[in-house]
């Protein structure tokens, strides 16, 4: 039976193991994606590559493609695998979409161009980058909505206008980071775009981002603590608010340890690599430069993190 594409569901960001050298790690990576994919009924039903844990702009044009074709692989029978997408030119952009989806990618993930963080961009320019993105590639987009505080973030306005009027763009990894923008934002999609799929990114405030009535999330966090991130959900949709409180009672040592209270960022990613090398995941956290070496203290915090969590060794023979 053919697979059925799920834009609905818990996509962890995933993280690539990599050596001393800069190579990738291809063995543990395949052996990492065997594990995610046993979270599957749990609500895990895809997963995104090449997303900003996936150290995307340290990956030449081949890995990024590369890195896809082994989710693929692994897990593309019945999980919806979708490939980040980051170019500072439309051109570019199509170019790595139709990479991703001769990879296997259902989907990608399309973050803005990065010139519009430091030059702003046209009221104009988002519309017509997605469409001739969604055009070019012929391929299924979820636009990556950077926070409300930036140049390079949509409108509620914009973001409607491209999920009515693209049919490829099915839905919108929420980035706002502004609670009471985040709200409208969500409130108003739902109204004009109900089945847009609606997916928090808020790693650092997971359970509070929930209450808008998420469709599912993507989530650095949910590629190394899976069973708590799919807990959260479950807890928040069937579950009370002391339960759900409960559950964030439990990642927040983890998740402080990660973020210390602020947005992903290249050393959140590295200490969220680490918390994959403390549960036995990974045996590496290397990480390409600039990004640098995480500390020792850092990394005292992060042990100390994952076991006031509550989070366990993972017996990764068994994948």
């Amino acid at each position: 039976m053919a697979k059925t594409k799920n834009f609905k569901t818990i996509f962890p960001a995933i993280s690539v193991p990599m050596n001393d050298d800069d190579s990738i790690n291809e063995p543990e990576f395949r052996t990492y994606l065997r594990w995610l994919k046993t979270f599957y009924d749990d609500g895990i039903q895809g997963v995104v590559t090449n997303g900003h844990t996936g150290e995307i702009t340290a990956l030449t044009r081949e890995e990024r493609k590369r890195v896809t074709q082994i989710a693929a692989e692994e897990l593309g029978d019945k999980m919806t695998i979708i490939s980040g997408v980051s170019s500072e030119s439309t051109r570019g952009a199509i170019e790595t979409a139709r990479d991703a989806k001769d990879a296997g990618a259902d989907g990608i993930l399309l973050m803005p161009p990065h010139m519009w963080l430091r030059f702003g961009m046209s009221p104009r320019s988002p519309f017509e980058f997605v469409k001739d993105v969604a055009e070019g590639a012929d391929i299924d987009i979820i636009l990556h909505l950077y926070p409300a505080y930036t140049k390079a973030t949509y409108s509620q306005e914009q973001l409607v206008e491209m999920l009515t009027n693209i049919s490829h763009v099915k839905g919108v990894k929420m980035g706002t980071r502004v609670q009471s923008v985040y709200e409208e934002q969500v409130r108003t999609i739902r109204k004009a775009a109900p089945n847009a799929a609606l997916l928090t990114c808020h790693d650092e405030t997971i359970c509070d981002s929930l209450f808008p009535n998420m469709d599912g999330a993507i989530l650095g966090f949910a590629g190394c603590i899976p069973e708590l991130i799919t807990k959260a959900f479950k807890t928040y949709r069937n579950g009370t608010c002391k339960e759900l409180h409960d559950i964030d009672d439990k990642i927040f040592p983890v998740e402080r340890a990660i973020y210390r209270g602020g947005q992903p960022s290249g050393e959140a990613h590295a200490r969220l690599k680490q918390v994959l090398v403390e549960r036995g995941v990974f045996t590496n956290d290397h990480m390409r430069k600039p990004v640098l070496p995480i500390t020792n203290d850092s990394k005292q915090i992060i042990s100390k993190g994952v076991k006031d969590s509550g989070l366990t060794k993972v017996d990764m023979s068994k994948f």
